[in-house]
């Protein structure tokens, strides 16, 4: 990055300073373009609101850590976003320290509602500058700010940027240096002189009223440039996109090409990474003699590691169809379009954000469910969140649909295995919307409150971004895969391989295991709906990652298998002995079934105590065995 050096620093102490504003500012773009791959991304103590933080040195030579703040657009806090935003700042965030300084990022073309959280950050008496971001965008819609008399009314540094070009920030950077912030004393500077009750006194009529005046005296429109109210590029493309027929339409056809591509697309990679773990295997092995320590690297941690690496490029393809809707700004038009949906069957529209963070995972899902003012809403909405299809789900179908579904293309057009996958994501769906009318009509039905949320300008998604929301997602999956899958491959091959087999045994050892003895155990209740006693097995660890089971599969049919049957890789060993009625049957199961333990400790902490997460389980595990138990059956009864 041309802007920033590598100037000695030995004698200097990085500044924190923390990156602040209301979402779609291009806040994160800032910080991508100051931080680049520099960044640790992690929770805040007590919350599952992620904390992301990078590092960077200026021009003049001066080390900088900068927190990039979950968006918000008020410190009188309605989210947990919010409220973590204002603990930062306050410093009464748990084992963390006050940013000595904000910068408040604002988007140049939108002020009207950007100003107002200026005004609030400016009553707190922190150290702060302005940054107009997006003022190309401003500019092209003949907006005129004059920089000089809006820092004069504000009393604060303002400075402009575009922060997805390089040079953007360069403006930033100086008034960084220029600031003297990194040479206040470190107990001096950062502490805010006012509480959060300095907001709650401000009337807000006359915080409007002071927006306005900032606008009228510091905001032109220059005569002929920009586009007439109604006529810009991004009114036109809502004609279609928010459109009541054409806007369902344009939304289903952009999910289903998601999940063609997930299947489409990953093949090769897929291909190489299976090819390199079975070398890998093969290598290690060869260097040792047979034994219980070549066992466990070989049967334990590559092949049950391997078998969650495998489904990494899937992931990325998913993550980066998602990155690309959310950076060009259709996400929010999605989300006006499905509100109506969810109205029909009795859903507050303020759900559908929770529901779709659900589809990453349930736990931010449940969490923002905060923003709810019903109660009834807030705890159906908690309910039917594991319902969403979360990533951690996907390694699963990826296996399944690969190994039991035909890559063949259907009506000339679409990837079968496609099809199936959008299918299982479209039955969490409805499923979902299925069990909140039903629990609608058991509560009782509450006044409806209507979905309000910005929607900003349609723009290109910047690849820089891109690159470093997938490297993020990346990394987050691995480390999954090196700690607890990791960790329980070792735990499952442990209890897949002691007590060893009886002498005079016929059968392989993990038959005698104590994985052996319990998978047996389950296959009882579970053998009805076509589990046989290793995927019983399987479920156990899953109970902690949904993922695991994928490893846990690799693990257990490495240690029961001898001769041939270990030449295959794992898709192919399952399509060898399970039947198509018992795959169906786990897919229908993984749409249902609540295999996350977090999920459900995160349900008790939001709900005070045992009970909601207790009929979550049940309710949940019921619903899986029934509709695993018709599926089974119609698939046998069709299949002969």
């Amino acid at each position: 990055m041309s802007t920033l050096t590598q100037a000695p620093v030995a004698l200097k102490f990085p500044t924190l300073i923390a990156l602040v504003g209301n979402p779609n500012c291009g806040k994160t773009a800032l910080f991508n373009r100051l931080t680049g791959a520099r960044q640790k991304v992690g929770n805040y103590a007590g919350v599952t609101v992620e904390r992301k933080e990078g590092s960077f040195i200026s021009p003049a030579g001066q080390p900088w850590r900068v927190l990039d703040l979950p968006g918000a657009y008020s410190l009188l806090a309605v989210t947990p976003d919010e409220a973590v935003t204002r603990d930062v700042i306050l410093g009464n965030q748990d084992e963390e320290k006050a940013p000595r300084a904000l910068v408040c990022v604002a988007d140049a073309s939108n002020l009207r509602l950007h100003l107002r959280m200026v005004l609030e950050l400016k009553t707190l008496g922190v150290p702060m500058l302005l940054v107009l971001n997006m003022i190309d965008q401003a500019e092209d819609r003949g907006l005129r700010i004059d920089i000089d008399r809006l820092s004069r009314e504000l009393g604060i540094p303002v400075v402009t940027s575009v922060a997805v070009r390089s040079g953007g920030t360069d403006a930033l950077l100086k008034a960084l240096d220029d600031s003297g912030w990194a040479q206040l004393p470190r107990d001096k500077a950062g502490a805010p002189s006012h509480s959060v009750a300095s907001i709650e006194s401000l009337s807000v009529e006359e915080t409007h009223q002071r927006v306005l005046a900032l606008l009228s005296a510091c905001v032109s429109q220059v005569q002929g440039r920009g586009d007439a109210p109604g006529h810009t590029l991004t009114d036109r493309v809502d004609r279609f996109v928010l459109h009541p027929v054409f806007g369902p339409l344009i939304l289903a056809a952009l999910m289903f090409l998601v999940f063609q591509a997930v299947f489409s697309w990953a093949s090769v990679p897929m291909d190489l990474i299976d090819a390199g773990t079975a070398a890998l295997g093969e290598f290690v092995g060869g260097l040792m003699s047979e034994g219980m320590l070549r066992s466990l690297l070989v049967d334990g941690v590559i092949a049950g590691a391997g078998s969650a690496v495998i489904f990494l490029p899937q992931i990325i393809i998913l993550f980066a169809f998602i990155l690309v809707l959310e950076e060009s700004g259709y996400l929010p038009r999605a989300a006006f379009l499905l509100d109506r949906v969810m109205g029909g069957v009795g859903l507050s529209g303020r759900a559908f954000i929770p529901l779709l963070s659900s589809f990453a995972c349930a736990i931010p899902g449940i969490m923002a469910t905060r923003t709810m003012g019903q109660p009834r809403d807030r705890l159906i909405t908690i309910l039917i969140a594991p319902l969403m299809t979360c990533s951690a789900r996907l390694p699963v179908y990826a296996l399944l649909i690969a190994a039991f579904i035909p890559d063949q293309t259907v009506w000339g057009l679409f990837n079968l295995q496609g099809l199936v996958l959008f299918t299982l994501y479209m039955a969490g769906i409805v499923a979902g919307l299925v069990v909140a009318f039903v629990l609608k009509r058991i509560m009782g039905q509450t006044s409806d409150q209507p979905l309000l949320m910005a929607l900003p300008d349609y723009h290109w998604p910047h690849l820089r971004n891109i690159a470093l929301g997938l490297w993020e997602r990346a990394m987050i999956f691995l480390k999954r895969v090196g700690t607890i899958i990791l960790a329980l491959m070792i735990v499952l091959w442990f209890l897949s391989t002691f007590p060893g087999a009886p002498e005079g045994a016929t059968q392989p050892a993990i038959d005698y295991s104590y994985a052996g003895q319990l998978g047996k155990a389950l296959e009882v209740v579970l053998s009805p709906i076509g589990f046989n006693w290793q995927i019983c097995i399987a479920l156990v660890p899953a109970m902690a990652a949904r993922e695991v089971v994928v490893s846990a599969l690799g693990t257990v049919y490495a240690l029961s298998q001898t001769g041939e049957a270990l030449d295959g890789a794992l898709g192919a060993v399952i399509h060898q002995q399970w039947s198509l009625a018992t795959a169906l049957s786990l897919l229908t199961w993984f749409v249902f079934a609540p295999h996350c333990l977090a999920t459900l400790s995160v349900v008790k902490r939001e709900t005070n105590g045992w009970k909601i997460p207790l009929v979550m389980a049940a309710y949940l595990f019921g619903l899986a065995y029934a509709c695993s138990w018709v599926v089974y059956r119609l698939t046998l009864h069709f299949t002969g």
